[in-house]
This record gives C-alpha cells, structure tokens and sequence, in this order.
C-alpha cells in the first residue's frame, strides 16, 4: 500500500477510530494481584518503597480480595511472610502459616477468587536464599525439592487453586507435580516461575517480602539476564514436568523472552511486572515527571503485546477500570 491511497492517519484522528482498529486489546481479566500476608489481625503495614502497596494479616487480605473481585480483578498472587525464620523454612509448610491463614479467609469470603500462591523459601529461611544451603554454604538443589513441595501442598490443603514455584531449583515443578496428585489434589493447577531473571529489579519486593539473602546473591539459581535460549530450556523443561503456566519475570525488559516463549511453545504464559517497575513509575510521578496512569497503561499494554495471556502487576485493580 502506498500514499496517497493509503493515509494512515486517516484511523488515528480520533479516539473512536483508534479503538476500532487497536490491534492489541488489554483485558481486566488478565491482571492478576499481589497481596502480601503476615500474621495476627487487623494488620495493615505500609511498604515504604512500593506506595499503594500494604503487609495484611488474613482477615485484611480476604477483604482486600472482595474489593478486587467486585472491580473485576479475579485472581491474586500470594505471598506469605514469616513470624520465624530459620535455616529449613519450617513455617513454609506450616498449616498455621500467614499465606495458609489467607488463602482459607480469602474462599471463605470470596470463593470465586482465584487464588495463587507463591511457593518459595526465601521468605522463611534465616539465610534469605530460595533453597536450604548445603555444607558449602550454596543453595541444596535436590534437599529442597521436598519441602517446596510440602509446602505446595499445604497451600492446596488450605484452598489454592494454583500453586507457583518461584524458587529456580530444578526439577521442582515435577517435584510439586507428583506431591500434589499423590495426596489428592490433582486438580490444582502449577503456574512455574520459568525464566526467573537474576534481575536488580526485584529490590523493593524484598523490602516487601522481607527476603533479601543474608549473603551473597541468587545468581547461581536465578537466570543471566543476558541469555535467552536458556529461558527457552528452562520453560521447556518446566512444561514437560506438568506447569500449566509458565511465567516471564520480571516483565518490562525481558519482552522479547515473552514473545519467544509464546511464540515457540504456545503455552499459558504469564509475566510479572516486578516491583523495580512499579516503585521506578511511582516515584517519577510524585515528582510529577511523568503521568502514572499513562506510563503504567502503556507498560501493561506492551506485555500484553509481546505475548503474555496473564499479566501480574500491582496496577491490577486500577488496570481493572482503565482497561474495562
């Protein structure tokens, strides 16, 4: 097609006509929440660096809930904080745990809520790292297979309908897999951590998940941001051991990870614009540098674009009205 026959601006005079022919189409029902579980009641803590963003014991986060359900957002990813650490994650499993409190108060309040949670050991182990450590002092990978999967299993005991290994270590997502159909619960879902980047963009979630490693750094298990053909092993690897979803984190500078992901596999793909993201967009837009809402519609568009049939973001319930 070439000028004048084709104009293309005669499609872009107006907003009517832009929406008519927007080849990408962000729906509410993709986004998905973060919430952040911690023990005892009435608890409401902000976090210092994620604005909006709060530590709720589990009456707060079923509430919390209800209000995301009624404005259109279905499901939320939960984190479970720990009342005590120590060097196996003993709370990770435990029946009495934060994020097993909340997701039993979440469908007792909103059954229709899809409830995911975030299956690692970082938040419960006194070190900070995603497995138990060996002798050497470096992350167990097969020592910590059992327990991510006990873990799991506590989470569907407790109501979840999926479970997210966010850990790295190989070989979890059939580890989980074999636990969940072995003690009943054959119906919920695994949503992996695929292609888990070793990302300097995760440091106000640690503030919020209170789970920075103590020494040293998650490099040796997380992913070089550099490779993409290892994302691409990691997610076939994680699809063969039974993952419903795999997942692209963080989301903003791995687009390209997400659409070979879903280009090569075809398979439910999530991504997670990671707090870095979030923290960046709200800082410059209290100084008034940037516009919140046009900045973070625009990063949740391009997601969309690149791939992803499911976006995690803690815009998720603002995402709800923008994109009804």
């Amino acid at each position: 097609m070439k000028f004048p026959a084709y104009r293309g601006r005669r499609m872009r005079r107006t907003e009517g006509l832009r929406r008519l022919v927007r080849e990408t189409r962000p729906s509410a029902d993709a986004h998905v929440m973060p919430l952040f579980a911690v023990k005892g009641k009435k608890v409401r803590e902000p976090i210092a660096a994620m604005p909006g963003i709060f530590h709720l014991s589990p009456e707060l986060v079923a509430e919390e809930a209800q209000r995301l359900f009624e404005a259109g957002v279905g499901a939320a990813l939960l984190f479970g904080l720990a009342s005590k650490k120590d060097a196996v994650a003993s709370e990770a499993e435990s029946p009495e745990g934060a994020a097993q409190k909340a997701v039993a108060a979440i469908k007792r309040r909103v059954p229709e809520m899809v409830v995911i949670t975030d299956v690692c050991l970082c938040a419960y182990t006194d070190h900070g790292h995603c497995g138990v450590l060996s002798k050497k002092g470096e992350a167990d990978n097969d020592a910590s297979l059992e327990i991510l999967a006990r873990a799991a299993v506590s989470h569907a005991r407790a109501g979840a309908d999926i479970v997210a290994p966010s850990d790295m270590m190989d070989g979890r997502v059939g580890a989980i897999r074999e636990a969940l159909d072995k003690e009943g619960f054959a119906s919920v879902g695994i949503m992996s951590y695929a292609a888990k980047y070793a990302s300097a963009f995760y440091g106000p979630f640690r503030e919020a998940a209170e789970s920075a490693p103590r020494s040293g750094d998650r490099k040796g298990y997380q992913m070089d941001p550099a490779n993409i053909e290892e994302a691409l092993r990691e997610v076939a690897m994680d699809i063969e051991e039974g993952a419903d979803i795999v997942m692209v984190k963080p989301a903003l500078a791995y687009l390209d990870v997400i659409s070979e992901v879903k280009r090569r596999f075809g398979h439910p793909t999530a991504a997670y614009v990671v707090s870095g993201t979030y923290s960046m967009v709200k800082a410059a837009a209290e100084r008034g540098w940037i516009d919140e809402e046009a900045v973070a519609r625009e990063i949740l568009t391009s997601v969309v674009r690149a791939g992803a049939d499911i976006v995690i973001t803690y815009w998720a319930k603002e995402a709800a009205k923008w994109f009804k």
